[in-house]
């Protein structure tokens, strides 16, 4: 449990942010409302209190985490101290170790601007938009 705790309950986007899931209490706020946070399963607002011993599961794009509340905080404090806020499930580890490795062997596209088209290729270019 952390000595910050106020009560027992918290902002589900004031307790995101003070347990570094978000950098800013913003983005924290937003990605509730964008429903890329759940709580017990449902889409909440904001506002939602939560509660230790809630389940909540957090989409951070390519990754999500599935977590279990055990403490409260409104402050935010060191990265060893909003560690201990929550548990990540083991089932949720496992997933992200996956992805990550199969995004580590996925090929990255970049593109290769190779400058102005030629003549040749400006004429591929409007022979192709003519068709469309």
């Amino acid at each position: 449990m952390s000595k910050d705790l106020t009560g027992d309950k918290v902002r589900v986007d004031r307790w995101l942010w003070a347990a570094r899931f978000f950098k800013t209490r913003s983005l924290a706020a937003e990605a509730v409302d964008g429903g890329k946070v759940q709580v017990n399963g449902t889409r909440v607002k904001r506002s939602k209190l939560v509660e230790v011993g809630d389940v909540l599961r957090i989409r951070k794009p390519p990754y999500e985490y599935t977590i279990d509340v055990r403490g409260l905080s409104e402050h935010r404090g060191p990265a060893k101290t909003a560690q201990t806020l929550y548990e990540e499930r083991p089932a949720s580890i496992h997933a992200r170790g996956l992805l990550r490795e199969r995004l580590r062997y996925q090929p990255t596209t970049t593109y290769e601007g190779k400058g102005r088209p030629t003549k040749k290729q400006r004429r591929e270019i409007r022979r192709l938009k003519r068709r469309s």
